[in-house]
């Protein structure tokens, strides 16, 4: 039992130290890099933006597609340029990415947590609501203010940051109208959002969009998420689950970015 426990643990370890560290072998695209002296967080947080080809000669409004671990050594270099590849093909509208830098990973992407072992993952974790009056009082007026932008707003992550993307969606579902979760870390704080996610679904507002994905190695939370979206029988949502058995955690995001943006972007 105790190999089976520090086996646990060891995976547990993983999926917190994601993102991706393939991402910092992804070409860097074209963008543009600004600074936010937050008030909320309180300190300097830096924004990679990505317009679509032709943005500067154009009039349009673009929706934005915003995502956290943004960084230049995180996952916004392959996201981009995978973003830029479908609008190249017409495989999704022409959007804005807007990608957030890390600072405190692990306190910016987790909800409150009981479990003794949750809290040894960083100096300090259950800053998750904060991170989000950043992005919804601080960060989505400047993008207002300094890009042509529609009022449609979505959001992706993987990890922990699919874990904050899930919690956005059932606890502040208004902030965004698409969400896209890979690999959620669902195990956090005793898996309070899938222990409690009935509760939370029937609250949902009508018109929004969630697509996620589950690797061999988080299956049971996300099927069990699947199951309760599918128990609610919403009428308003429009949901999709990607059970991914071949996948590993290490691996998910780029094998299934390409096909939850279709999805999120094109109208089923």
């Amino acid at each position: 039992m105790k190999c089976v426990y520090c086996c646990i643990l060891l995976l547990m370890g993983i999926i917190v130290n994601c993102p991706d560290t393939s991402a910092q072998q992804d070409s860097v695209p074209v963008h543009e890099t600004f600074r936010i002296e937050s008030k909320n967080v309180k300190e300097t947080r830096t924004i990679n933006v990505w317009t679509p080809p032709g943005y500067s000669a154009a009039i349009d409004s673009f929706a934005v597609l915003y995502m956290a671990d943004g960084g230049i050594a995180e996952d916004f270099p392959h996201i981009a340029q995978t973003v830029s590849k479908l609008v190249a093909a017409n495989k999704i509208p022409p959007v804005i990415l807007v990608g957030i830098e890390n600072t405190q990973r692990r306190r910016d992407l987790t909800g409150p947590t009981e479990i003794k072992k949750d809290k040894e993952i960083a100096p300090v974790v259950g800053g998750a609501a904060v991170f989000r009056s950043f992005i919804k009082e601080e960060l989505f007026p400047e993008i207002s203010k300094r890009y042509r932008i529609k009022n449609e707003r979505s959001i992706m992550g993987e990890s922990l940051a699919g874990l904050f993307v899930v919690e956005t969606f059932l606890q502040s579902p208004e902030m965004f109208d698409r969400y896209i979760a890979m690999d959620p870390s669902l195990w956090w704080n005793d898996r309070y959002l899938v222990k409690n996610a009935a509760g939370y679904i029937s609250k949902l507002p009508a018109g929004k969009r969630f697509w996620f994905a589950g690797s061999q190695d988080v299956s049971n939370d996300t099927r069990q998420l699947s199951a309760a979206l599918e128990a609610a029988r919403l009428p308003g949502l429009q949901w999709h689950y990607s059970d991914e058995p071949l996948e590993q955690h290490a691996t998910i995001y780029k094998a299934t970015k390409e096909k939850a943006l279709v999805w999120a972007f094109n109208k089923q």
